[in-house]
């Protein structure tokens, strides 16, 4: 699966809003409209965030925070993938697999070393998706989530 991750701009904004998952995958993402809030209310997690597009059209959104400073409290770091959504008529295609490729080797090329991430316990969530890509449970919870971290 061939993704680009685009900047979020007037002339994309509506359509990477309008994405959805299916609707019994609500609880385990945040839409794109509360992740843009939440970035927006969330500075000192450095977000960085993307609409993922195959050719013009956008089929999901990616959300991390980036290279964040040691020591900021309830802040994990310094990459996390925060938010990975794809919405529901693209999903089983591979996007998400090839989302996390991509953001892998831009984490690598910052210099960054692992890349964390989180998830709700339930084993009909995302969980499963992402320990068969390599990520691993760290054996810590945060705000009732498990974290996981993939070595890089």
């Amino acid at each position: 699966m061939r993704i680009r991750l685009v900047e979020i701009t007037a002339a994309n904004r509506e359509a990477v809003r309008a994405l959805r998952v299916h609707p019994a995958q609500e609880r385990f993402v945040a839409s794109v409209t509360k992740s843009l809030q939440d970035a927006a209310a969330t500075p000192e997690a450095e977000p960085w965030y993307r609409a993922v597009q195959v050719g013009a059209e956008p089929v999901g959104f990616v959300m991390l925070s980036w290279n964040v400073p040691p020591g900021r409290p309830g802040i994990l770091g310094p990459y996390f993938l925060w938010r990975l959504l794809v919405d529901r008529r693209y999903q089983g295609r591979g996007v998400g697999r090839a989302v996390l490729d991509r953001v892998v080797e831009l984490v690598r090329a910052d210099g960054g070393t692992e890349l964390l991430t989180s998830h709700q316990p339930d084993e009909d969530g995302p969980g499963p998706f992402y320990r068969k890509y390599g990520f691993r449970p760290t054996g810590e919870i945060d705000n009732g989530e498990v974290v996981l971290r993939l070595p890089l």
